[in-house]
């Protein structure tokens, strides 16, 4: 993310990971019942080609504008959905849509907690779905952009971030 998002959060990048990083655990672990989150501290683009993937996104508007994108391959979205619903899911369907988009709605609701300031609201979007068996992701410039890179059960999953100051 830009500095100058950092300095208007009065905050340091160092800071805010290790915040949004515990806060992201949590809701894996009381949420999604997963216990195996590992942050991996990787600079990854996040303007990546994803093959056989779910990214599920959430934007949000007011004082900040942005958009948080979940990136979860295919089976970790089962093992989730699996997780959450109590149940075996075994393939990808409005159940995994509905789960994934979920828990990054809860993700970006944590993280709209940093951006709001002196009472200014943060407005969440409703959560929106892409899948396939490859696709090209973008949003916003790298230099605002902030992405964690996670293990969980030996496959990778992506959480970023992109944050505009709203003028």
């Amino acid at each position: 993310m830009n500095s100058h998002i950092f300095e208007l959060l009065n905050t340091t990048q160092d800071a805010l990971i290790q915040k949004f990083h515990k806060e992201i655990q949590d809701i894996f672990t009381t949420m999604v019942g997963i216990d195996d989150l590992m942050h991996l501290p990787i600079q990854v683009d996040p303007r990546s080609h994803f093959a056989d993937c779910i990214t599920s996104m959430v934007g949000f508007a007011g004082l900040f504008n942005g958009i948080l994108s979940l990136h979860v391959p295919e089976n970790l979205a089962l093992l989730f959905t699996s997780s959450m619903l109590g149940m075996e899911v075994t393939e990808i369907n409005d159940d995994v849509h509905d789960a994934l988009g979920e828990i990054a709605n809860m993700i970006a609701g944590s993280f709209k907690h940093h951006l709001a300031q002196n009472g200014q609201e943060v407005r969440l979007s409703t959560p929106t779905i892409i899948t396939g068996k490859e696709y090209m992701f973008t949003s916003g410039a790298i230099e605002d952009t902030l992405t964690l890179l996670y293990d969980s059960n030996g496959e990778w999953l992506l959480v970023s971030i992109v944050v505009e100051q709203n003028d």
